[in-house]
């Protein structure tokens, strides 16, 4: 028997030109190939966490100090304002009550510079965002018009950081406008 030749011809005489095909991957080639991405990956993951959570840490200390510093400024301005008490205290008392003037002028001042200004309640209408009503008395001014500050209140730039404690008008006297009967 002779042996054949079983190569398949193919129809045309060309010359197909080759590609240089890669070979495929081998299965341990692809999963050592994935383990590196897949490391790379959680490397670069747990390298932004631990950016995140130090800028996390950052901020917050960076926010601590700047309301310690804020502080800081505030009770050095204060701190002039005792010493000045105490010089007052010291003073004889013909002199007394310009040096507490002086030193309440300086109060308002510093407060000022800090944002912090008095909520002016005198002769307004009563408004609960600004006011904590403590007495309804009878006046001659008109009803919910504040007649009396019993305590300043004080804004510090938009916020109210104090209600004013105030006395609120009822009205005039009922007995004032009653109808006088005639018989």
């Amino acid at each position: 028997m002779e042996d054949y030749d079983t190569t398949p011809v193919p129809e045309n005489n060309a010359a197909e030109p080759e590609t240089p095909v890669s070979p495929p991957l081998q299965p341990r080639d692809e999963l050592a190939e994935q383990k590196k991405q897949y490391e790379d990956l959680n490397d670069r993951y747990l390298r932004l966490a631990a950016d995140f959570d130090n800028y996390r840490k950052r901020t917050a200390r960076d926010h601590e100090d700047m309301v310690h510093h804020a502080n800081e400024r505030l009770a050095v301005d204060i701190l002039e304002v005792a010493d000045n008490l105490e010089r007052a205290l010291k003073s004889d008392d013909i002199h007394l009550r310009t040096g507490v003037e002086q030193i309440h002028q300086l109060l308002c001042g510093i407060l000022a510079r800090h944002g912090i200004t008095p909520i002016d309640a005198l002769k307004k209408s009563f408004d609960p965002g600004e006011h904590d009503a403590v007495a309804h008395i009878p006046s001659n001014e008109a009803e919910g018009t504040v007649v009396d500050v019993v305590s300043p209140g004080y804004r510090m730039y938009k916020k109210v950081i104090r209600y004013a404690k105030v006395a609120v008008s009822k009205g005039k006297n009922s007995h004032d406008e009653a109808p006088v009967e005639k018989s």
